[in-house]
């Protein structure tokens, strides 16, 4: 199985997204190109487990993400 195979089946679904900086994003995987930008809904900044901000839609560029898990 491909990782772009595991994205398209967490589509829709809550995923954990990991930037560089420390920054993370949880929310609801909407949609993903092959550079790794990321369309999140219901989206939610996340630092030391604790949620910061609730931006609702986010984009995430691909060159800022570390990992991605469904």
């Amino acid at each position: 199985m491909k990782p772009l195979d595991v994205l398209q089946q967490s589509l829709h679904k809550r995923v954990l997204v990991e930037m560089k900086g420390g920054r993370s994003y949880r929310g609801v995987l909407d949609a993903f190109d092959q550079h790794l930008n990321l369309v999140l809904s219901a989206a939610e900044e996340v630092v030391n487990d604790e949620v910061t901000a609730r931006p609702g839609v986010t984009l995430v560029r691909g060159d800022s993400v570390v990992f991605i898990s469904p």
